[in-house]
């Protein structure tokens, strides 16, 4: 008799599982693991008491534990509906996309799947760029109840990374006629095209903005959804207290701490010595990764789009697949892209096998092309790991002028990734450390990298291309030029502007915003 059905064994194990809820609430992780493993004992196939188990390990920093959760859980093939939702999220968590799409998989056909879940498993596949397959889990939503708004702004997000921008706009406008509350309707209209004077959603917003908010998150979608079209209307005072506004509401949402990034930069630069760790320039005849990194906005989006043009290129997008190799390599489970634990275990990682597992972990997704980009602007914090782990791997660091690079970071409403940049303080300090890193990984590792300047790319494509592709290793081809006709997902903040093709903009658009900028002109030197 098993605890599903012997009155005691289903007695004792309720109280475990009470007991180390407790012991999780009250942040006392160990006792926890010691509860949910006692309970696993009892059922040892819940995969709802193996996906608790690998939050605790994930609480607790323990990578590789909590990973190897994960993966039991889902052996388990559940079918309850939330603890599937639970299930992808953590799969995802450590880059697990083949076992997350065998998940989804084991839920088909698409008709039988509730819309909640539809609109889960629709978010999971957005996130690790597949807003292709994302999309049909979304049409199946939709025809299940054509009004719901979570559905229709779901949608618009996905539309507007595979470039149907009006689509994208019909579903935002018939979510905002059911719901007109929503926020993000409002964000979304503004993002999906350039505003006239006879056709923006300006004065809703602001009575929007007059109204009682139900969430921390409102105010700062809001606020930039209203500058971006008072900016596009030319109305630039008006547009600029608008972002003010909108940053401040969405700073206070989040925690940042300005002198722990400048120590963890720090940590970077003092790490391995070159002479002991240098790894050696050139590629292999296998698969080559092309890391394609810089501050955001920078361009990374831009000139990925333009590399995949090419018939041996392959742009995967934004993949956290590195940083997960090292979460491995060092069992550290930290949020972001890396943090000083991870610097500090970096000096007894296995380096090979951090490279093999990184390899081994994207090639799901590659097609016959021998190189591939990895497009994760923030990698430029990894570069020292990657140029140890991938000895073939090239990489490309995007250069934008700092001022436009500054501004365009200000201007755009990240998820919770890039908390510096909503100040402009913390945002001209964290764009110093990053330059002062970057010069110190051209010192270290001189020859593997390449800076490729945005103005140049934008001004003469053909000629920065044609240097790219001979550092990569591979022949310039006329198709890389042909944006239009890239039928490519985009799933990043540039995913409107990159569709626009390559634009050259004669006065940088801080420039209209230059009387209110002068603490971040200041800072970083510009005029």
């Amino acid at each position: 008799m098993g605890p599903k059905t012997d009155p005691a064994q289903k007695q004792r194990l309720a109280q475990l599982i009470a007991t180390a809820e407790k012991h999780a609430t009250t942040g006392e992780f160990a006792r926890a693991i010691d509860c949910y493993g006692a309970a696993l004992t009892l059922d040892p196939d819940d995969a709802n008491l193996l996906l608790q188990l690998s939050y605790m390990h994930s609480l607790s920093g323990h990578y590789v534990e909590a990973h190897a959760y994960a993966l039991r859980a889902h052996a388990a093939a559940p079918k309850s509906e939330p603890v599937i939702k639970e299930l992808i999220a953590r799969l995802r968590t450590f880059n697990e996309i083949p076992a997350l799409l065998e998940c989804i998989e084991r839920m088909l056909p698409l008709s039988r799947i509730p819309v909640p879940l539809l609109l889960a498993f629709a978010a999971q596949l957005s996130y690790v760029n597949l807003p292709g397959r994302a999309i049909e889990f979304l049409d199946e939503a939709r025809r299940a109840d054509p009004d719901y708004p979570a559905t229709l702004l779901s949608r618009a997000q996905v539309l507007i990374y595979l470039g149907r921008f009006a689509e994208a706009e019909q579903d935002a406008v018939h979510a905002l006629k059911r719901a007109p509350e929503l926020a993000q309707g409002y964000w979304l209209l503004a993002q999906v095209r350039k505003q006239t004077p006879g056709s923006n959603h300006v004065q809703r917003i602001v009575s929007r903005l007059e109204a009682p908010m139900r969430s921390a998150e409102e105010p700062a979608l809001l606020g930039f959804a209203l500058h971006k079209e008072l900016d596009d209307l030319g109305q630039y005072p008006e547009a600029w207290l608008a972002l003010r506004k909108g940053c401040a509401s969405k700073r206070s949402t989040l925690r940042y701490d300005t002198g722990a990034t400048s120590r963890l930069f720090a940590a970077l630069r003092d790490g391995e010595s070159a002479a002991d760790n240098a790894a050696p320039v050139g590629g292999t005849k296998e698969t080559v990764p092309v890391f394609i990194v810089g501050m955001h906005r920078s361009g990374t989006t831009l000139l990925e789009q333009l590399l995949d043009g090419h018939h041996d290129v392959h742009g995967l997008g934004e993949l956290y697949d590195f940083t997960s190799a090292m979460r491995h390599a060092t069992d550290h489970h930290c949020p972001g892209v890396i943090d000083p634990v991870i610097v500090e275990r970096a000096t007894r990682a296995d380096f090979p096998a951090v490279g093999k597992r990184y390899l081994d972990g994207i090639a799901w997704r590659l097609g016959s092309g021998r190189f591939f980009t990895d497009k994760l602007p923030s990698n430029f914090l990894n570069i020292g790991f990657i140029c140890r782990a991938l000895p073939g791997a090239k990489i490309l660091h995007m250069v934008r002028d700092p001022m436009e690079t500054c501004f365009s970071n200000l201007r755009e409403l990240f998820s919770t990734a890039n908390p510096y940049s909503y100040d402009l303080q913390e945002l001209a300090d964290y764009f110093l450390e990053y330059q002062r890193l970057m010069k110190h990984w051209h010192a270290r590792y001189p020859g593997r990298i390449l800076d490729v300047d945005y103005a140049q790319l934008t001004a003469d494509p053909e000629t920065q291309l044609r240097r790219v592709a001979a550092f990569c290793g591979f022949d310039f081809e006329p198709a890389m030029l042909d944006l239009q006709s890239s039928q490519r997902g985009i799933v990043t903040a540039s995913a409107v502007q990159v569709r626009g093709g390559i634009r050259v903009e004669g006065t940088p658009k801080w420039r209209a915003y230059a009387p209110y900028l002068k603490p971040l002109m200041g800072r970083l030197g510009a005029s």
